[in-house]
């Protein structure tokens, strides 16, 4: 990814650093000690390519009290330069992305005592471009929203994205704009990825799928009739009556003809997500992620989706398909399973890839848990459960207890919730299964989107502003089980944007859980609002957190803006 990955900026004692994600970005921003008196917080006015300019808003004011029990209408969004954001980073997700460099402008602002009127402190501004140009190398994550307030602005507190029952053959156009948002850049490479093969008469696609039962997906998939092979998961989740899988495998069986479509569950699940494409019979490009080929892959759960072009890569993972395809049982001892793929060359990224089941789930998994435990700054994650066993889910479980590096985490099933504490210099996990019950109305329905994870990342990313990042994804579980069980592929990417844009997912999923956690726990009593410059002795300023060397914020903040 040959573009700007990060930009910063110096002016009067204020740093200002943009990362740039997934057609987002997180602003990070540092104060010099001796400038933080009476400080109120941050602005981020935020200027498009084509010159629009606004103020990014923020939740919280100092005029209104948000506790668990405020209604949705009543809570209201204020510029930050009325509302300045207190803590040191924020994010900004366009909803319409432009091509160009975005301006960040930044601006530490004060409340004096006895004053009501914020006053103006030092300024500083980046400019960073978001969208990333094609290359050989795509990515693009969900939006993972559907209990977000953003997305109950747009389509209210309804969380339906598909009729009830399920059906492959409902009215589409009707949930299109919605989909389009949830799914956000990872839905678009999905699609693009799919209607390429189906327009290209010489191309043909081979297929790993777990779920699936995305309309338009199948549509396409049947829509390339004998030009298509497909390898499909038959554990009792997808052969169980009710499941669209069935009604799938019936229609690609009929497009595709019996023989091109195969069944099957390795010793337990075929649990691969992939797309192979061939052209004129070669092997041309590959998508691969955590993302299934479904409703709740796209549109409910966190997942990312990754799109390589390039015929060596694509003849590995063809590889892999060919050999699940006519000898699923040996896949563990063929040689496709005994190695790390190394690929190294010009206008492709660095990285490796391991293709399982394995007869030993720790060849893929001793690389994982060894980058963990040499982290020297830094470990974000976002996996599934870590309830799992081997080496790597170990290592996960027990950074929380790691004070000599930061580490933030989100994942769906775990044993325990450990977020920030003030005076707390240890990492924060964040579990969705505790929150999900802990969720304030309007959204407690909108949480789940039904049964199943909604948490489905499984990546972990190790010092992604060091000097030797890595980012280790795709539709692995990190578990020793299912490494030595299940049909995936795991993902050793070194490539500094990549990385760089798996963390910013990271933290961004971390904050939006956070907040729900600190909303649900505020009450008419201790509401969630500013800190204004009345406040009790007793009370430290908001700041003082962040430049306390046994605080975890402290690390934090020198982290993201060194």
């Amino acid at each position: 990814m040959t573009h700007t990955l990060h930009a910063q900026s110096v002016n009067q004692g204020l740093t200002v650093k943009a990362y740039g994600g997934d057609r987002s970005a997180m602003i990070a921003f540092d104060l010099d000690s001796h400038l933080t008196k009476d400080l109120a917080g941050f602005s981020v006015k935020v200027t498009t390519p084509s010159g629009k300019s606004s103020y990014l808003p923020n939740r919280l004011s100092y005029d209104q009290a948000l506790h668990k029990k405020t209604k949705a209408e009543e809570r209201k969004y204020t510029p930050s330069n009325e509302a300045p954001f207190q803590k040191f980073r924020w994010f900004h997700v366009p909803h319409d992305v432009e091509a160009g460099a975005y301006r960040y402008e930044v601006t530490a602002h004060y409340l004096r005592p006895g004053q009501k009127k914020l006053e103006h402190g030092p300024s500083a501004h980046v400019d960073l471009a978001i969208q990333p140009p094609p290359g050989p190398m795509r990515l693009g994550f969900t939006r993972g929203y559907l209990s977000s307030q953003a997305y109950a602005q747009r389509w209210g507190d309804d969380p339906a994205y598909c009729p009830t029952p399920k059906s492959l053959d409902y009215d589409y156009d009707t949930y299109h704009d919605k989909y389009e948002w949830l799914g956000f850049h990872a839905r678009k490479l999905m699609v693009d990825f799919v209607d390429a093969c189906v327009k290209d008469p010489r191309s043909t696609l081979d297929l790993f799928a777990y779920d699936i039962d995305e309309p338009y997906i199948v549509r396409q998939l049947q829509a390339l009739k004998g030009r298509l092979r497909a390898v499909l998961d038959d554990a009792p989740l997808h052969t169980k009556p009710g499941a669209m899988e069935i009604e799938v495998l019936k229609r690609l069986k009929a497009s595709a003809g019996e023989d091109h479509i195969f069944t099957g569950n390795f010793k337990r699940f075929a649990h691969k997500k992939i797309f192979i494409r061939k052209v004129d019979g070669k092997p041309h490009s590959v998508l691969t992620g955590s993302a299934n080929f479904s409703l709740r892959g796209l549109y409910v759960q966190a997942n990312s989706v990754i799109v390589i072009e390039d015929p060596d890569v694509a003849a590995r993972y063809e590889e892999a398909f060919q050999t699940a395809f006519t000898n699923m049982k040996g896949f563990s001892k063929a040689p496709i399973a005994k190695q790390w793929f190394e690929f190294e060359k010009p206008g492709l990224p660095r990285f490796g890839v391991a293709f399982s089941p394995h007869t030993q789930g720790t060849l893929s998994l001793n690389r994982v848990s060894k980058a963990i435990s040499d982290a020297k700054s830094s470990v974000v994650y976002a996996v599934m459960e870590l309830d799992g066993s081997g080496k790597v889910l170990e290592e996960l479980r027990g950074l929380p207890r790691r004070s000599n590096l930061f580490s933030f985490g989100i994942t769906q099933h775990a044993k325990g919730l450990s977020l920030y504490k003030p005076g707390q210099k240890k990492g924060v996990l964040v579990d969705f299964e505790y929150l999900k019950g802990q969720v304030p109305p309007p959204f407690r329905e909108e949480w789940s989107g039904g049964m199943g994870q909604v948490v489905h990342h499984k990546f972990v990313v190790v010092d992604f502003n060091d000097a030797t990042p890595v980012v280790f994804a795709g539709s692995s579980n990190l578990a020793l089980g299912g490494e030595q069980d299940n049909g995936d592929n795991l993902l050793a990417i070194y490539d500094r944007a990549i990385v760089q844009a798996y963390a910013v997912e990271g933290i961004r999923l971390v904050d939006h859980y956070q907040f729900r956690d600190a909303l649900q726990h505020a009450t008419k009593s201790s509401p969630l609002m500013l800190q204004g410059a009345k406040r009790s002795k007793k009370t430290p300023p908001w700041y003082q957190r962040f430049y306390d060397p046994k605080d975890m914020f402290y690390v934090e903040r020198t982290l993201f803006a060194r």
